[in-house]
């Protein structure tokens, strides 16, 4: 899994990266072997009466699948960070979850029924 973090409008720091890395990691451990690249893009916006928030952008590409894109505002950008780790860890494992649940039987009645398919043919 490769990690692509960028910074506008403030300096990266070791810091923000590493923990920003450790927060994928621990979001996306079980998934891994599905996930392409991650690409995190850390930003400052400006709120209504002149509040700074900070945006958390998190772009996770999977492999034959759609990319799933999160995105968290907050005033604090580990708070960003953490919100947005974790709600990207739980779209993928749902977006993974139904993708393996179209080619799995449902019920015993689709196991009878491909099993009444499969001897007829």
């Amino acid at each position: 899994m490769q990690f692509d973090i960028q910074a506008s409008d403030f300096s990266l720091t070791d810091a923000f990266r590493n923990y920003t890395v450790r927060r994928l990691r621990y979001a996306l451990s079980a998934k891994g072997d599905q996930i392409q690249r991650v690409i995190v893009r850390l930003s400052n916006i400006s709120g209504p009466r002149g509040v700074a928030y900070k945006r958390c952008h998190i772009q996770v590409v999977l492999e034959q699948l759609d990319d799933v894109t999160i995105e968290d505002i907050e005033t604090d950008l580990y708070t960003a960070i953490d919100r947005g780790t974790e709600r990207a860890g739980n779209t993928v494992e749902r977006r993974l979850a139904r993708e393996r649940d179209k080619y799995r039987p449902h019920s015993k009645i689709d196991i009878q029924l491909l099993t009444e398919v499969y001897e007829l043919a």
